[in-house]
């Protein structure tokens, strides 16, 4: 076979190492007599180098578990998997905008940030005696053993390296607290017990484990927070600071790619909205994940966010000069997905006189990015 017909049968090289040694390879064959239409044979054990370079790589979700024993996650219809609100809604143990709550004195969709995975076993006083379990190899960035000050109750927040940077995964209102900061953990470890602490109340038989998945917002967060006069503090892993996208989606689509990152799963995620934002600094946020900054370096006065229904910043870029003509303010919604929104339950945007605005949480995220 010759070698330009041996190169079709390869994906495109995926690194510069690999177009070198192309590079190489035909410069070899230059100073043979080669025929005008035929390239050089290409050695195997190269052709193998350049196989391995584009072959997929594991991460650290190739290893993907399970937060509980129950392997079942997927079938969001099997009775006994998900754990619903006293509503008895399945939809309500999921993600997204799945609840309706009091809300400024108005009942109105609220937005669950995880998913309530429900316990299969109990000891003879009815307490849960499920283990929870790290579903990834990664590092506890923070071990909350104060059941009484955060809705999250006791909980672990585990830290994991991706290519997009580190992301988090959390285990909420667990009964009892198995680990420690700056613990190695590896997939199937086991937290803590499952349980039902939080600063509301959770019926004993309505116990279970809330898992999240998602990113850390600003690494400042916790001087913002002091800066309100705010407490308890949670340094930089309070609820608000860890955003949370779907866990069941990330589930769903590494079933389907082994090899599946981050980056992979974020870029998959629809836009909700998109919001000019006036800054003289690029925010913490695109440092610790660059990969999501398009375009050019930041240039300083404006920049262009997409966000997921959740507040989660999807990509950043320097905005078009026509785009800027239409800037006023600190901020300027530039359009809004209602599909996407469904319901709406965070209400980052809202609509207001047909068009779409920053509503108060909104411009409360907007500032904890910033700072």
């Amino acid at each position: 076979m010759f070698a330009a017909q041996r190169l079709l049968s390869l994906s495109l090289f995926p690194t510069l190492r690999a177009a070198a040694c192309l590079a190489l390879i035909l410069a070899a064959g230059c100073g043979r007599n080669e025929s005008a239409d035929s390239f050089p044979e290409i050695p195997e054990h190269i052709l193998r180098e350049i196989e391995e370079m584009n072959a997929p790589k594991v991460t650290v979700w190739t290893a993907l578990g399970y937060p509980t024993d129950d392997r079942d996650l997927l079938l969001t219809n099997k009775p006994g998997v998900y754990q619903p609100t006293a509503s008895g809604n399945p939809e309500s143990a999921l993600y997204g905008s799945v609840r309706t709550g009091r809300v400024g004195g108005r009942l109105r969709p609220t937005f669950h940030e995880g998913l309530d995975l429900a316990s299969h076993q109990r000891d003879s006083r009815g307490r849960p005696t499920d283990p929870v379990r790290a579903v990834a190899a990664g590092k506890v960035a923070y071990a909350c053993r104060h059941a009484g000050n955060s809705s999250y109750g006791k909980y672990v927040v585990i830290e994991h390296d991706d290519p997009l940077g580190p992301i988090y995964t959390l285990y909420a209102h667990l009964a009892e607290v198995s680990v420690r900061d700056r613990q190695v953990v590896h997939p199937g470890d086991v937290l803590g017990i499952m349980g039902n602490t939080a600063t509301y109340s959770i019926p004993l038989v309505r116990a279970h484990l809330h898992f999240e998945i998602g990113v850390l917002l600003n690494a400042r967060f916790d001087s913002w927070f002091r800066s309100k006069k705010l407490k308890p503090s949670h340094k930089a892993w309070h609820g608000w600071n860890l955003v949370g996208l779907n866990p069941l989606e990330f589930y769903q689509q590494q079933n389907e790619n082994a090899y599946l990152t981050f980056a992979d799963f974020i870029h998959a995620t629809p836009d909700a909205f998109e919001c000019a934002i006036k800054t003289s600094r690029l925010p913490d946020y695109f440092k610790r994940y660059p990969d999501l900054w398009q375009g050019r370096d930041f240039n300083g006065g404006w920049m262009v966010v997409a966000f997921s229904e959740s507040g989660v910043p999807l990509s950043g870029r320097n905005p078009t000069e026509e785009e800027r003509m239409g800037f006023s303010g600190s901020s300027t919604v530039l359009n809004a997905n209602s599909e996407v929104l469904g319901r709406n339950g965070r209400r980052l945007v809202v609509e207001q006189n047909g068009r779409w605005i920053l509503g108060k949480e909104g411009k409360k995220h907007l500032e904890m990015l910033l700072y």
